[in-house]
Formats: structure tokens, C-alpha cells, sequence
């Protein structure tokens, strides 16, 4: 059996979970509380499963071995196993949906996640206006690229990349969920929200979803 360390609302965690649903894979939760005991991503239990202290991490077998970042889990999964492709075909395409997938976990969200976030409170000594502040701005020139790329682009369709979820939608909804939750302005991202509509009405996204998870607070 699988086993996934997560934390309910890591958006880095929720991607893998869509993939793991998607793909119809079952597997074991492990629960990884970013903020109680100092966070329990820092212990010595959890850094000999991933040196990097990050959720999620995939563990493939009891004695197997661990897989970290969120993009190279879910590319692992559609390379190894069965269910709908995550990835187009084409090479093209398959480049078109990492850039898109890439817009959100290598642009928004490093800016914008807990530990960036603490560190502007706790060492810079800003304000919780500043801290939402900073979380807007990043959001909001992120998400107005990914806007215009969908826009722009003919292979989109009911979902970033045609007419079934992949590797883009699995990063998307996650970070849209978290400007949700920080309040940021969303209406002029229409083809977004058309997309993550779309991906919320199926049964994968909605059990992936954090309130679905059996860490939810």
C-alpha cells in the first residue's frame, strides 16, 4: 500500500492527492502537521523520510523507497501506472502542460507557502496586512500568466489541456483553494475559474479536497 505524508491544506500535497485519486490508487495517509509540537515536518522521524522536511512525500512500499516534490510524484505515477494519462502524447503538449503545471509550483506558490510566509512575520517583523499584501501580489501576477496562457491557447478546453484533467489542473485547483482562503480577488481569471469548476465537479477533486482528508481541522 501506498502511504502519502500529507498535510490537509499543503496545496504541494493536495496536487498529489488529485493525482492518486485521478489514477484511482488507494493509499494510507500520513498525517504531517505543518504548525503543531513546531511543526512535525522538522522532526527526525519525518527527515528520514524526506531530508527536505516538505509534504507530501510518497512512500512506494513498506520497505521501499520514498518519493518528494509534488510535479515528480505525479509524473512517476503517470509513468508507472494505469488510468487516464496525466501528460499528453506529443512532446509538445507534454511541455505546454509542465509550463503551465510550472506557473504554479515553481512561481506562486514558493513565494507564498508556510515557510516564507512564517519567516516574514517572525524574522522581518511584518504586519498581517504586509504578509496579505505580499500573498495578493504574488497570486495575482501568477495567476493573470496562467490566465493568459489558457486564454490564449487552442488546446485548452474544459480543462487546461483538452478535454480531461492532467498534471496542469492538479496544480491549478490546489492554488486557486489557497487564494481562496487569503481572500484574493479572483474575478478576472474567467477561464480559470471555468477550469477549476469544472475539476470540482469531479469525484477525484472532491475527494481530494482538504476538508475530505482525515487530518481536516
Amino acid at each position: 500500500m501506498l502511504k502519502l505524508y500529507s498535510y490537509f491544506r499543503s496545496s504541494a500535497a493536495y496536487r498529489v492527492r488529485i493525482a492518486l485519486a485521478l489514477k484511482g490508487l488507494a493509499y494510507d495517509t500520513i498525517p504531517v502537521h505543518l504548525l503543531k509540537d513546531g511543526g512535525q515536518q522538522h522532526t527526525n522521524a519525518f527527515r528520514s523520510a524526506n531530508p527536505q522536511g516538505l509534504v507530501p512525500a510518497l512512500q512506494l512500499s513498506a520497505e521501499g523507497p520514498v518519493l518528494a516534490q509534488s510535479l515528480a510524484i505525479i509524473e512517476y505515477l503517470d509513468e508507472t501506472q494505469g488510468g487516464p494519462a496525466l501528460l499528453p502524447k506529443d512532446a509538445l503538449g507534454r511541455a505546454r502542460v509542465r509550463a503551465l503545471a510550472q506557473m504554479v509550483a515553481c512561481e506562486i506558490h514558493p513565494l507564498n507557502n508556510l515557510r516564507v510566509l512564517k519567516y516574514l512575520k517572525r524574522n522581518l517583523g511584518i504586519s498581517d496586512a504586509q504578509k496579505d499584501a505580499w500573498y495578493a501580489h504574488w497570486v495575482a501576477l501568477g495567476l493573470q500568466a496562467v490566465e493568459d496562457t489558457l486564454t490564449r491557447g487552442n488546446e485548452t478546453g474544459r480543462f487546461c489541456h483538452g478535454e480531461s484533467p492532467g498534471l496542469a489542473d492538479c496544480c491549478l485547483v490546489p492554488q486557486v483553494f489557497n487564494a481562496r482562503r487569503f481572500n484574493c480577488a479572483l474575478d478576472a481569471y474567467p477561464t480559470i475559474n471555468r477550469i477549476v469548476e469544472a475539476c470540482e465537479q469531479l469525484p477525484a477533486f472532491q475527494q481530494a479536497a482538504p476538508d475530505m482528508q482525515p487530518d481536516a481541522e
